[in-house]
């Protein structure tokens, strides 16, 4: 008996043993080798018991704890794919949202915006507008008819406030019966008013043709002077009308400021300035001197021709992309066709005695006045 009990005690220990080597699944063996010990005596089932309890509890824990560290775990797996989708879908499309949303437009409102134009690139575009214009106006020319420097000051006086289309049509009967400046000073001023009536303000250009008539004859021999200090000082006579002559009489640059001229290179954004002295002197300033009355012609034809007043023909303009206004005037090319003048659109020019030039580029005579002939569309 003494020999069985402590077998007993024995094989308990061996199952408790059995039972931790093994883990939480041999606890039923555990329990079967408790049974044989209660069998035997009751200090080894109590022994044996306790050792069962301490087992039983160590079994359960265990699972416990690696369940309880599992979760965190699960936890850490969970997590980095929540961080990954945040990068990916906060915030990477955040950054692209931001350029986006911030980097483009603000890049076209700077292109909106245009950045002021440097002086350098004002004179080459400037330049480069006055060498388009050689190439579509090669027969550009003073639309005044004249053969002389006194017919062409007269000529250039009469034409304020009227077409030179006008001064042509009047000027013929004008100089046939008062060729020189002694001829013309010692006329009758009512005769003179009925010649050149035409024209308008009749009474006031009489008074300057006649006074200019004078000073030339009592002054300066008869003769048109050659300076410009010198053409101001006439009677009705400015920079305008000095420059005229000038260049196209005595062939000496000079830049003509009138209407068109004025509007177009303030179109350009040449010069913002709208008194014809200083409009002059800064459009002088973009180019050489050389350039100065060829550039005026080109100027003034295209100002004729395509860019008006009122209803620029912007459709049909050769230096549209140069051009700061492009689009203040008819942008459909078709519609544009039909708002050109003169030897563009098809109609007779302002010259009764257009250059050789002008009449191979296509152009024609206008007619003598009150003659029948389509009609001169001029400003």
């Amino acid at each position: 008996m003494g020999e069985q009990a402590s077998t007993a005690p024995e094989k308990a220990a061996k199952g408790v043993k059995g039972t931790r080597g093994a883990g939480g699944t041999a606890v039923s063996g555990g329990k079967g080798a408790g049974g044989a010990g209660g069998a035997g005596s009751s200090g080894g089932a109590a022994t044996s018991g306790g050792k069962r309890a301490a087992a039983k509890k160590a079994g359960a824990a265990k699972p416990v704890k690696k369940a309880v560290a599992a979760e965190p775990a699960k936890k850490a797996v969970a997590a980095k794919p929540a961080k990954s989708v945040k990068k990916a879908a906060a915030v990477k499309p955040a950054k692209s949202v931001k350029k986006a949303a911030a980097a483009k437009p603000a890049k076209s409102v700077t292109k909106a915006a245009a950045k002021p134009e440097s002086r350098t690139a004002l004179v080459r575009r400037a330049r480069r507008i006055n060498r388009e214009l050689a190439e579509v106006y090669p027969y550009a020319h003073p639309e005044l008819d004249f053969e002389n420097p006194f017919q062409l000051l007269v000529a250039t006086v009469l034409s304020a406030q009227t077409t030179d289309l006008r001064v042509n049509q009047t000027t013929p009967a004008l100089f046939a019966k008062h060729p020189t400046p002694e001829d013309l000073a010692a006329a009758n001023p009512e005769d003179v008013e009925e010649l050149i009536r035409p024209t308008g303000f009749f009474r006031a250009k009489t008074k300057s043709i006649m006074g200019l008539a004078a000073a030339l004859r009592d002054e300066f021999g008869g003769e048109v002077p050659g300076r410009v200090e010198d053409l101001v000082k006439l009677p009705g006579v400015g920079r305008k009308t000095a420059f005229v002559v000038m260049g196209n009489a005595f062939g000496r640059p000079g830049i003509t400021v009138d209407t068109h001229f004025g509007r177009l290179v303030r179109r350009w954004k040449w010069t913002e300035e709208t008194d014809p002295d200083k409009v002059e002197k800064a459009v002088g300033e973009l180019f050489p001197k050389s350039d100065w009355t060829m550039l005026s012609h080109r100027v003034i034809f295209h100002g004729r021709r395509i860019c008006h007043a009122r209803k620029p023909a912007c459709g049909a303009c050769p230096i549209a992309p140069l051009c700061p206004a492009y689009g203040e005037g008819e942008t459909d090319p078709e519609k544009a066709k039909k708002l050109l003048k003169y030897e563009k659109g098809g109609f007779p020019g302002q010259r009764l005695k257009p250059p050789q030039s002008y009449l191979d580029a296509g152009g024609s005579p206008a007619p003598p006045l009150g003659a029948t002939a389509p009609p001169a569309t001029g400003e």
